[in-house]
């Protein structure tokens, strides 16, 4: 067991140099605590399975920007890239589902893992992608300059 659910600080450790795409992480961060607070609040199961939703729905226009952005720099592990961001929504729509049968599947276990996968994704893939937006970026402005 992992113990109780922690809320999230979002930390600048955690930024890509990209602003929107840290909002976007920042976002995220709230929408979980949100579960969270519900969670420890005992709230009925259509605020949680509602909160969930919105968490898969944020992911998406967060992913699907920052996949833009990826796409527009050329960066060769798109694909894999987006492979995570697919399974982060299939697990939060089968949790979705889980918690719509029993709020009990609500677990601090649960909300941990969904949690810890993004931290995670977070510090592997999205901190691979830094140095080559910023070379790119430094590119395109040399470019420009010249």
């Amino acid at each position: 067991d992992m113990g109780k659910a922690v809320k999230l600080d979002w930390d600048p450790k955690y930024s890509v140099g990209i602003s929107e795409i840290d909002t976007h992480q920042q976002k995220m961060f709230e929408l979980f605590n949100q579960l969270i607070e519900l969670k420890s609040a005992k709230k009925d199961t259509k605020e949680c399975i509602n909160m969930i939703s919105a968490i898969n729905d944020y992911s998406k226009a967060y992913f699907s920007a920052e996949e833009k952005i990826l796409r527009k720099n050329g960066y060769p592990d798109l694909s894999a890239h987006s492979k995570a961001h697919r399974q982060f929504a299939k697990n939060s729509i089968s949790l979705r589902r889980e918690v719509a049968e029993d709020i009990e599947n609500l677990s601090d276990d649960v909300i941990n893992e969904l949690r810890d996968w993004l931290i995670g994704h977070i510090e592997t893939l999205d901190s691979l992608y830094v140095p080559f937006v910023r070379i790119t970026d430094y590119i395109q402005q040399t470019k420009q300059k010249n």
